[in-house]
């Protein structure tokens, strides 16, 4: 059930608790129409207040400004707002069928009886739960009361549609299938979504793009890719994923760089050409460096030690000790053949090495 999807404009929103709690930073943030953004950030980093913000299940500080298009909701009630929600724990009616749930909000607007078994069936075919109409939730898997709270959520067809840790309550296995179903059809709703979460993979499968918080303010937004590719702290580069923290050094002429096994990796990309830390790190991914057997091609690249070695299934995981003893974690694919306390040659390409600032 497409519709012309509503932009979100948060300018200057904070919050303020009456204890004096900083729940939200003065915070801007822009969400286009149609577009899946995600906030991503631990426990506590401020994004569920963000989120409760948005839905007007907060009350903001002063100034603080919301709106979804061209309209001003900071001052609306929820329930003037035209937004859906979908909750962690889905909060259905455990009374009402499948069908009754996903007719409630329709029903209680007043919509006609005959309107609301046509958009009923349509979400019923949408979510894929033809045949479980007549069901209460108790007799639905963890991943079907998902969709229909999630029918239940747009039946309405809000501006808006926030999602606060749908998947949460499903097991791994689950949640991984059916994040890829719900990005399928956030997409083909093409409605403006919120989605908060604590899982970095399910940000990156569903979202378009990503608000990364910490500490109850967003630090970075991009795509999934530039955020784990061009972090521009460090904080996101560690959220994202693993890294390995390497001091930076300068040779003889002043580049900026890493000495890696004794060999000399420049750092190529432009923002530390000018930096004036004298012991700042940068970031490598355990992906990005590469290892081969120590030989007499291989003499003139960087050399370290196999401290540790995992067998993980899909790859194969190695613990490295250079010669200026740093160690390294890499990931390399599965069928790796180096063994614990073989010496071995190192290589990195200069453009994947990053450089972050900390966060205050």
């Amino acid at each position: 059930m497409p519709h012309d999807a509503t932009a979100v404009r948060i300018r200057a929103c904070a919050k303020t608790y009456p204890d004096g709690t900083r729940g939200l930073l003065s915070t801007d943030l822009d969400i286009e129409p149609g577009e899946v953004m995600a906030l991503l950030g631990p426990s506590g980093c401020g994004k569920t207040t963000l989120l409760r913000l948005v839905a007007g299940l907060e009350v903001p500080d002063p100034g603080s400004s919301i709106l979804f298009g061209e309209q001003e909701v900071t001052g609306l009630s929820v329930e003037r707002r035209e937004i859906g929600m979908v909750f962690q724990h889905y909060a259905l009616f455990p009374q009402m069928s499948v069908e009754s749930n996903i007719g409630y909000g329709l029903r209680i607007r007043g919509v006609a009886p005959e309107e609301i078994r046509r958009r009923v069936g349509e979400l019923v075919d949408l979510v894929r739960l033809n045949g479980m109409e007549h069901k209460r939730p108790r007799e639905l898997s963890g991943g079907q009361r998902q969709r229909v709270a999630l029918a239940r959520a747009i039946a309405v067809r809000p501006k808006v549609l926030l999602l606060d840790e749908p998947l949460t309550a499903l097991d791994a296995k689950l949640k991984e299938s059916l994040r890829d179903e719900l990005a399928d059809l956030l997409r083909r709703l093409s409605i403006t979504a919120i989605h908060v979460t604590h899982d970095q993979q399910e940000a990156m499968a569903i979202a378009d793009r990503l608000a990364v918080m910490q500490a109850g303010q967003v630090v970075q937004v991009g795509s999934a890719e530039t955020l784990y590719r061009s972090p521009t702290h460090a904080f996101v580069a560690t959220f994202l994923g693993r890294v390995n923290r390497l001091p930076l050094t300068r040779n003889p002429q002043g580049q900026p760089g890493v000495s890696l096994g004794g060999m000399w990796v420049p750092y190529t990309r432009p923002e530390l050409a000018t930096t004036r830390a004298t012991h700042a790190q940068v970031l490598v991914r355990p992906e990005d460096l590469q290892v081969f057997a120590l030989n007499a091609q291989t003499q003139h690249l960087g050399q370290a030690r196999v401290l540790h070695r995992t067998f993980l299934g899909d790859r194969t995981q190695l613990q490295l000790s250079t010669t200026e003893g740093t160690i390294l974690l890499l990931d390399l694919p599965r069928d790796c053949a180096f063994q614990v306390g073989e010496q071995v040659a190192l290589a990195l390409d200069p453009a994947a090495i990053m450089a972050c600032e900390e966060t205050s």
